[in-house]
């Protein structure tokens, strides 16, 4: 019998499949629970059909319990962005009225005609990472909310209130000096003495789920907390939402799922490019991170920033252009610790190569994006460049530069047409704003 798909729309106490043959013939359709029930008709259902894939949209989302409860049962499940669904939906309908066997079919007929569709696995240990994030960065937004409902009432308790970055036994210290006798300020001194307590038990957890992040990157063999500005929780970011690096091409494909890869908008003689608001904006966030403490201190990137300064860009264009040298310099480290985790690892390469460079010094094009300008480099070609342990990105030694011997002045050169492209290219500058 001829493969199926099996279209899956999936929702928190629903799913709606429907089943094509590869000429999008429909052969079945139905509505099904999610809990064990309905689960068991659902795929009774779908294995009906021996030569079967699943096909469910957002295996990363709201998709993702239906989609690993079919993986454990050993079904074939890949992973349908809801973009595409949409797009064939709007291609099928002639407008954008949506319903769950509209969208089940949309997801079915994108699963039957487009290659390089994500395959789901089980998961690994990078969900263990990003669960752990996740927990990690929710105590990082209640530790926020409680400093500040603790800074208004500390500010009506003590003239001037508190300093700005306040720990809870500072805070503790500063209380004890205050003796309210009214009604209300004893309310506020009680209330404040009961939001310190809760920072305190806050700080606490964060610092266990330091620990916990901690082990499971060094588990991974990750050496990303060795450059400047990454943590154990923007590592664990890092490498739970990227998973496999090699699953991007080269860094240029990398800067652009991460939103830090401008966007060209040229029309016409002008040339230009924007900014990038798309992308992974959690890893655009940990890059931004990482740019931020490198300008605090006397690092590479912080050389960089200024020679951008000076070259005439603000200091948003600036902040731009490092952030995306950082996204190759993440890439790269990634990379590296790709090849040498997986037997028989690509050999290095001489700390001469461009690719063996983490530092966001190496003074290329600031086009991000592949095909524009050059194609992008081939996966096997990234990682073998970046098998050798490169230095980090902290490094103050000024990075050494290379002598180009002289040509004999007799010598006339003719330049080549990529040269020539290559100097009439206009410097980018992005006008939006970040």
């Amino acid at each position: 019998m001829a493969r199926v798909i099996i279209g899956m729309d999936p929702h928190k106490r629903s799913a709606t499949i429907e089943i094509i043959d590869g000429r999008e013939k429909v052969l079945a359709q139905g509505r099904f629970g999610t809990d064990s029930d309905g689960y068991r008709a659902m795929l009774a259902a779908g294995r009906r059909y021996p030569q079967r894939v699943w096909a469910v949209e957002g295996c990363n989302g709201i998709g993702r319990h239906l989609a690993q409860r079919l993986v454990a049962d050993s079904e074939a499940v890949v992973d349908v962005p809801a973009k595409l669904s949409a797009r064939a939906r709007v291609f099928a309908t002639g407008q954008g009225r949506k319903t769950d066997p509209v969208d089940a079919h949309s997801v079915a007929v994108v699963a039957l005609g487009t290659n390089g569709l994500r395959q789901v696995t089980v998961d690994d240990a990078t969900a263990a990472l990003r669960l752990q994030v996740d927990r990690r960065d929710g105590l990082g937004r209640a530790r926020t909310d409680t400093v500040s409902r603790l800074h208004a009432l500390l500010l009506d308790l003590v003239p001037g209130g508190a300093k700005k970055h306040l720990s809870a036994p500072q805070a503790r210290t500063i209380l004890a000096t205050v003796r309210p006798r009214e009604l209300v300020g004893r309310t506020r001194r009680q209330l404040a003495s009961d939001l310190i307590t809760e920072l305190a038990i806050i700080d606490k957890k964060i610092k266990q789920a330091n620990a916990v992040l901690t082990e499971l990157i060094a588990a991974t063999g990750s050496r990303l907390q060795q450059l400047n500005g990454i943590g154990p929780s923007n590592a664990a970011r890092l490498i739970g939402d990227i998973g496999d690096i090699t699953r991007l091409a080269s860094r240029h494909h990398f800067a652009s799922w991460n939103g830090t890869a401008p966007l060209e908008a040229s029309s016409g003689e002008q040339q230009r490019h924007r900014l990038s608001r798309a992308g992974n904006r959690r890893i655009n966030r940990a890059l931004h991170i990482m740019a931020v403490v490198q300008l605090r201190h006397d690092t590479e990137g912080r050389a960089y920033f200024r020679r951008k300064l000076a070259a005439g860009k603000t200091p948003m264009e600036a902040m731009r252009c490092l952030k995306r040298r950082l996204s190759d310099v993440v890439y790269r480290q990634m990379a590296d610790d790709a090849s040498k985790a997986s037997p028989g690892g690509q050999p290095g390469a001489t700390l001469s190569s461009s690719a063996a460079d983490p530092t966001p010094t190496v003074d290329t094009s600031d086009k991000p994006l592949p095909g524009l300008n050059h194609e992008p480099t081939p996966p096997g070609v990234q990682l073998q460049a970046a098998a050798e342990p490169p230095p980090t990105a902290v490094s103050s030694r000024p990075p050494t530069r290379t002598a180009k011997p002289r040509r004999p002045a007799t010598r006339t050169t003719t330049p080549t047409s990529a040269s020539t492209a290559a100097s009439a290219q206009p410097t980018k500058r992005s006008s939006s704003k970040a």
